[in-house]
């Protein structure tokens, strides 16, 4: 079975029918979305235009008042939040849910206890639930995820090692034991390439940044393949080069140095094109 390639919204200012429209020039699968981003919110028939692609889905759910959690919610804040979002999710069907939720400024202790009762929240909605290692979250660091993910079994993952790149600032290799560890819980990729200083190269395919793009690849196939190896699916993919930062701009003018859509769309190809083990497979069909 080859891997679904999603097309991130992540910056896309445009109506859904668009969004589906650049996808599947693009050549991607289906949609990642915020179950709240404007584009579904404003529109009254977009879960019904949704469901109607017939394509299939990744909703993203974030608590805790944004992409980088205020300080003051608390654990059960979150949880609410992620309670209540996941209700939203279930009604259009998603493929997959991929979670930010928690802080790593919380005590090791409360952050094990809080992603078990989230882990909880995600089997009971009856949905495929990753949770991803983003920055300022409980996944965010390489180097305490062991005892996460020992406290809580059933945790699956949406990895981005991007983040991971930021918070030790080195690249991530199959070689270091977090990626190791994670190998097994890796449902779903954010095919974004970071490097030791930040979480987004300007162009993966610039040949400055071969070694960098070269790292992630090799954990990437090495999650594919773990996953291939217990029978199950290989993990499906979203290239999400985005912008709010993480794309480098020109002094003075702001300008981004790369086109987000034109990246994202060759990220996609390329993960087609890529040998998955052996001569013929592939990461994507």
């Amino acid at each position: 079975m080859p891997s679904l390639l999603f097309f991130s919204l992540w910056g896309f200012e445009g109506p859904l029918a668009t969004a589906l429209e650049t996808a599947e020039r693009g050549g991607f699968d289906g949609l990642e979305l915020n179950i709240l981003h404007p584009s579904l919110v404003s529109d009254p028939a977009g879960p019904a235009r949704l469901l109607g692609s017939g394509r299939p889905l990744v909703l993203e759910v974030v608590t805790g008042g944004g992409y980088v959690p205020e300080l003051a919610v608390s654990p059960a804040q979150h949880l609410a939040e992620l309670d209540d979002q996941l209700r939203r999710c279930a009604a259009l069907c998603p493929h997959r849910v991929t979670v930010l939720t928690g802080s790593d400024a919380w005590p090791l202790e409360w952050q094990q206890a809080f992603l078990a009762e989230a882990q909880t929240l995600a089997a009971t909605s009856g949905l495929a639930v990753s949770f991803e290692t983003h920055r300022s979250r409980c996944l965010g660091m390489p180097w305490t995820i062991a005892p996460l993910l020992e406290a809580v079994p059933a945790l699956r993952l949406t990895a981005d090692l991007s983040h991971w790149c930021v918070v030790a600032e080195r690249l991530m290799t199959p070689d270091l034991a977090p990626v190791r560890l994670m190998a097994d819980r890796v449902d779903h990729i954010h095919a974004r390439v970071g490097h030791a200083q930040g979480p987004q190269v300007s162009h993966p395919f610039a040949p400055e940044h071969a070694e960098a793009l070269a790292a992630h690849r090799a954990c990437w196939r090495l999650f594919t393949e773990r996953a291939l190896q217990r029978g199950a699916a290989p993990p499906s993919f979203t290239p999400e080069f985005g912008p709010d930062g993480y794309m480098p701009t020109l002094p003075f003018t702001d300008r981004p140095v790369a086109d987000l859509l034109t990246i994202n769309v060759a990220m996609a190809q390329w993960l087609r094109s890529q040998p998955l083990a052996g001569n013929s497979d592939k990461l994507c069909s």
